[in-house]
């Protein structure tokens, strides 16, 4: 293609972007099924534009797949405006951990059992399927700072956790192949792969995260220059918090996330609150005025914009590759067992944890999109030598059921929530 063409295709697709938000929301699916059939057309099979293989361009799926998530990871982190104690961190927590656990288990064992996998690489199927995306998943997540929904505090802390609470999983996959030390006993796994990295990966984030977000503060209560280029400052600390966590072998992605709750606390001890005396009374200031001292609402709606282009651009990348990779007949029960079986009994344990309506679990369980997450840790697996015996039946399942979530969960995301939202307590 020309550069012309290029030009011409990317705009398109912008073009196409912008006029098709308004009238999308009125349909039951989602511009995302619009763009994965966009790039059906332009792949192999269709007008041959984009000529993509991911078993041969690993590093394109792979990077591109990583910025996506990281820059999702870090709006779903500025979404999250609850304080550490507020108890919707429960359930988030809950899924985010011990739902994905048992998600992992569940196809571990499918794996072996159904589709006569070894035991790593059912292990790695598992971790790489187990956790939901936060970049398809944005139409579920938190709208604004006042949002209370306790569905959708759920869905979108679970989506900021466990895309990097699935990493000891991928690496203990990758481990049990042969492709990653485990130590004697597994014990470099749970002191490196575990606890050091999920814990150090927090609190990377939390560190740096808290700090730039004081100094935007503190710029701008001074005046400087630089407190004007707020962007820049987040978007430096996005790349920052993951190089360092990755450099120091702990989870970008978990310090991504961690860095923009971190921002986004600042806002709760700005000058927008203030107490008197001993007792709880508060005293709000101008809401144009904690907007202005606040860097996280500043950034959001700037970060949410780059996150939509990039998942066009993703979305787009996974149709011309889907049937490149082939569609995976295992599929046709793989899918319904995933969505229809694993997840919500992987959800079940929500009823003990705290009492959601039974409509609002409903929607939790259903809820359990998959995405460019998973597409990062297939490409993660190939890049780090996964023989390609493994590597193709694992693709082409993971790329289906991408697809087939993007279409299924994009089809009843907009009656389903519709549905929800006139009950009072969603």
């Amino acid at each position: 293609m020309t550069f012309e063409s290029w030009m011409i295709l990317i705009s398109g697709l912008l073009l196409l972007m912008g006029l098709s938000t308004a009238y999308v929301s009125r349909w039951p699916f989602t511009g995302t099924m619009v763009y994965l059939c966009i790039g059906v057309l332009l792949g192999p099979v269709g007008w041959g534009i984009l000529q993509l293989d991911p078993h041969r361009q690993v590093s394109l799926f792979l990077h591109a797949s990583e910025v996506t998530v990281v820059i999702s990871l870090f709006t779903v982190g500025l979404k999250l405006r609850l304080p550490l104690r507020d108890p919707r961190w429960g359930p988030a927590v809950m899924l985010a951990f011990g739902s994905m656990t048992v998600t992992v288990g569940l196809i571990t064992v499918t794996g072996m059992w159904a589709l006569n996998l070894p035991l790593g690489a059912a292990v790695l199927l598992g971790a790489i399927l187990a956790p939901t995306d936060p970049v398809l998943a944005s139409d579920l997540q938190l709208k604004h700072a006042g949002d209370r929904s306790e569905l959708r505090s759920a869905l979108t802390g679970e989506a900021g956790f466990n895309d990097g609470t699935a990493f000891p999983f991928v690496m203990l996959g990758l481990g049990l192949l042969g492709l990653h030390d485990l130590g004697a006993g597994g014990w470099r796994w749970w002191a490196v792969d575990v606890i050091w990295a999920v814990g150090g990966g927090l609190g990377i984030g939390v560190a740096m995260g808290y700090g730039t977000g004081r100094l935007i503060v503190h710029l701008r209560k001074r005046e400087r220059e630089g407190a004007t280029l707020d962007e820049y400052l987040l978007l430096g600390l996005i790349g920052v918090s993951y190089a360092v966590a990755v450099k120091l072998h702990a989870y970008g992605f978990l310090s991504v996330f961690a860095a923009g709750v971190a921002v986004r606390a600042i806002e709760r001890q700005g000058p927008g609150t203030r107490r008197k005396g001993t007792g709880k009374e508060t005293r709000q200031t101008e809401p144009s005025k904690v907007e202005s001292a606040n860097p996280a609402a500043a950034m959001l709606s700037f970060n949410e914009q780059l996150e939509r282009i990039l998942e066009v651009g993703m979305v787009v990348l996974v149709g011309a590759a889907l049937l490149v990779v082939g569609l995976s007949t295992h599929a046709l029960w793989f899918v319904p067992l995933l969505f229809c079986v694993v997840r919500p009994l992987a959800v079940w344990p929500l009823v003990w944890l705290r009492k959601f309506h039974r409509k609002q679990l409903t929607g939790i369980m259903w809820f359990g999109i998959r995405g460019i997450g998973s597409i990062y840790y297939l490409m993660y697996a190939i890049d780090k030598g996964l023989p390609p015996d493994l590597a193709r039946p694992l693709a082409a399942l993971t790329f289906t059921v991408v697809a087939a979530s993007i279409v299924l969960h994009g089809i009843s995301v907009t009656p389903l929530l519709n549905r929800l939202q006139r009950r009072p307590r969603t």
